[in-house]
């Protein structure tokens, strides 16, 4: 059999493919759906590489009420460094979209470029996994968390209880995986 080249698809995934299979249930409504959401994913990556490469360079935008010029201009602002990864394990690890730490304070921003409503705790994970990995006390420095997402800017400063339970959480959690992993 001599098998047709596809040298350039290796490594990807049709949104149609059998590794996804879950489509071949879907009615044409779920499937435009599913396609809409997709999408959307594509363009919200999108627009995070460009935010950070505009980040990096200083490159200001129009002062706007969008989330996206907000967002990349209070990062400047704030002299922060976007996507930056924060590491407690192999097990638990993840990259903050913009973060700082100066004058005892801790920003995290995060950019939401979808309609669904954001939560908090993903950035209060990136709170506790910083001063995990940098062992920082939550009480013992100010934490501001933002998240930007339509047009709107949502500011928190966690209680460090809560930081440092989900600290404890992190500990426990990695510790159990690792001794599964060990079992096996």
């Amino acid at each position: 059999m001599i098998w047709n080249e596809h040298g350039k698809l290796r490594g990807q995934h049709a949104f149609l493919s059998a590794s996804k299979y879950h489509w071949i249930n879907y009615d044409l409504d779920k499937l435009g759906e599913s396609y809409r959401s997709f999408q959307a994913v594509q363009r919200g990556t999108k627009l995070h590489a460009l935010a950070q490469g505009l980040i990096e360079e200083k490159i200001r935008q129009a002062r706007t009420k969008k989330t996206f010029n907000m967002y990349v201009n209070d990062a400047i602002g704030y002299n922060m460094l976007p996507e930056q990864v924060l590491y407690f394990s192999e097990n638990c690890f993840g990259t903050a979209d913009c973060i700082s730490f100066r004058d005892n304070t801790l920003r995290i921003h995060d950019l939401k470029t979808g309609s669904i409503p954001a939560h908090m705790e993903q950035l209060e994970i990136y709170a506790a996994l910083f001063c995990l990995e940098y062992r920082y006390k939550p009480d013992e420095i100010k934490i501001e968390l933002r998240i930007y997402q339509n047009d709107d800017i949502e500011i928190e400063e966690p209680d460090p209880n809560y930081i440092y339970e989900i600290m404890d959480k992190i500990v426990e959690f990695d510790k159990y995986l690792c001794d599964l992993k060990a079992e096996e």
